[in-house]
C-alpha cells in the first residue's frame, strides 16, 4: 500500500511524479549548487503541456482544475524547490492575466506558456517590502499608453523571466501591468542581497524601469484596481507553495527513513529504536494531516469558500510541517545529515525560505487573525 494517499486520479499523479523524477530530480542539487534559474526543465515542462495546466485549453493550456494543479506542485517539490518556484511563478502570471486580464492580453500571452514563455512576480520595493499598499513605481498614463518607472526589489525568478507582473501606483491608486523584457527601458541587475540560502532558481533580482512605454491594455483589471488583483493572486500562489513545502517534507521523510532501516547501529537498524520510531511516528501523523488542509483548500479555491482564510491556513501549518520534517529528518540521520553532500541541508533551507517568501507567517497570521476578528460569535 502507498504511503502518500493520491488526492487525484493516479494517472495524472503518475504523470507527474514521472516528470519530477526524469527531469526535476536529477538537476536538483546542480540548480541549488549554482543558484540557477532552471531554463532546461521548464522548456521540457511546456513541451510535455506542464506548464500552462490552469491555462483554458482555448489558449492552449491543460485546462486542469486548481486541485489538479496543487497536484502536481506537490510532486514537483519532492523532486526540486527551484523547480517548483520558478513554474509557481509563471502560474501566478497566467492566473492574473486570466483571471483579471482583458482579451487581447490574454491572446496575445496566454499561448506562450505552452510554448515555453516564463515570467516573475513583481511587487516588492527595498523601501516598503511586504507593504505592498505604498510603492515608490509610478505609472502615469500619457494618451493611449502608460508610462512606468521605479525599481523593484528581489524578484523570485527575475533572472529568467521573459515577462514580468508589475504593480505600480497610479494617479487612481494601485495598478497591475504585464510588461515583457524586451521592451525599452527594462532592465535587471544583481543586488547586494539578491542570494539566498534557499529557494534558489537564480538570483532575486533588481527589476529597474526606467520611462517604460506600455499600451493602455497591459493594464490588468481597472486602474486603482490592483491590490484586488494581486491580492486574490496570492491565495492561489500560497496554497501552490504549501504544496511544495510538503513535496519538500515527503521527500525528507521518504530519505531519511530509507536511511535509518538501512544504517546499522548496536547491532540491529537504527529505525528499531524505539525513540527514532517516534520521530516517525510524529512526522507521518503531520505529513498527512498537513495534505488533508492543503487539498482542503484548494477545494476553497476551486469554489471561492474564503479563499483568504484557507490559502493562509495552508501555507502557514504546511511550512510549519516542512520545516519540523525536514529538521527531524538531518536528527535521525546523524552526522550523515548535516553533510553537505546528503539532500537533508536542501530540503530544511528551502522550508526555511518558504516561511518568508510569498507570505511571511507572520503576514498570514494576520490576514487569518483578522478573519477571525470579523466572525460573529454565537
Amino acid at each position: 500500500m502507498p504511503l502518500w494517499t493520491e488526492f487525484e486520479p493516479a494517472q495524472a499523479v503518475n504523470e507527474f511524479r514521472a516528470f519530477a523524477e526524469t527531469y526535476a530530480k536529477p538537476a536538483a542539487a546542480q540548480l541549488d549548487r549554482d543558484d540557477a534559474y532552471p531554463s532546461d526543465v521548464v522548456e521540457q515542462a511546456a513541451k510535455q503541456g506542464l506548464n500552462a495546466l490552469i491555462v483554458p485549453q482555448e489558449y492552449g493550456g491543460g485546462g486542469c482544475s486548481f486541485r489538479r494543479v496543487v497536484s502536481f506542485f506537490e510532486e514537483i517539490g519532492v523532486a526540486s524547490a527551484s523547480v517548483g518556484i520558478s513554474l509557481n511563478s509563471n502560474f501566478q502570471a497566467q492566473n492574473a492575466i486570466l483571471r483579471s486580464g482583458n482579451e487581447k492580453l490574454k491572446n496575445e500571452f496566454l499561448p506562450k506558456f505552452s510554448q515555453g514563455l516564463t515570467a516573475a512576480y513583481a511587487l516588492t520595493e527595498q523601501n516598503h517590502g511586504s507593504d505592498i499598499r505604498s510603492l515608490d513605481t509610478k505609472a502615469v498614463l500619457e494618451n493611449d499608453h502608460w508610462i512606468l518607472s521605479g525599481q523593484k526589489s528581489f524578484i523570485t525568478s527575475g533572472s529568467g523571466a521573459d515577462l514580468f507582473i508589475i504593480l505600480a501606483q497610479t494617479e487612481k491608486g494601485l495598478g497591475v501591468f504585464a510588461v515583457p523584457r524586451e521592451i525599452p527601458g527594462v532592465s535587471t541587475f544583481v543586488g547586494e542581497r539578491s542570494e539566498t540560502f534557499g529557494g534558489r532558481n537564480g538570483p532575486h533580482v533588481e527589476l529597474k524601469l526606467e520611462n517604460v512605454r506600455l499600451p493602455y491594455e497591459y493594464l490588468l483589471g481597472e486602474p486603482g484596481g490592483g491590490l484586488k488583483v494581486v491580492l486574490r493572486n496570492l491565495n492561489y500562489s500560497r496554497t501552490l507553495n504549501a504544496a511544495m513545502v510538503i513535496g519538500m517534507a515527503r521527500a525528507a521523510f521518504d530519505e531519511s527513513l530509507a536511511y535509518v532501516k538501512n544504517r546499522k547501529a548496536f547491532g540491529q537498524s537504527v529505525f528499531d529504536f524505539q525513540g527514532i520510531q517516534w520521530y516517525f511516528a510524529e512526522m507521518l501523523t503531520d505529513i498527512d494531516a498537513a495534505r488533508l488542509l492543503l487539498y482542503s483548500a484548494a477545494d476553497a479555491l476551486e469554489a471561492q469558500r474564503e479563499p483568504e482564510r484557507y490559502a493562509s491556513e495552508a501555507k502557514l501549518f504546511c511550512c510549519s510541517v516542512a520545516n519540523r520534517v525536514t529538521s527531524q529528518a538531518i536528527q535521525v540521520c546523524g552526522a550523515y545529515g548535516t553533510a553537505v553532500n546528503s539532500p537533508f541541508n536542501r530540503y530544511w533551507r528551502d522550508a526555511k525560505v518558504a516561511e518568508i517568501g510569498g507570505g511571511s507567517v507572520e503576514i498570514l497570521k494576520n490576514t487569518i487573525g483578522k478573519y477571525i476578528g470579523r466572525m460573529e460569535l454565537g
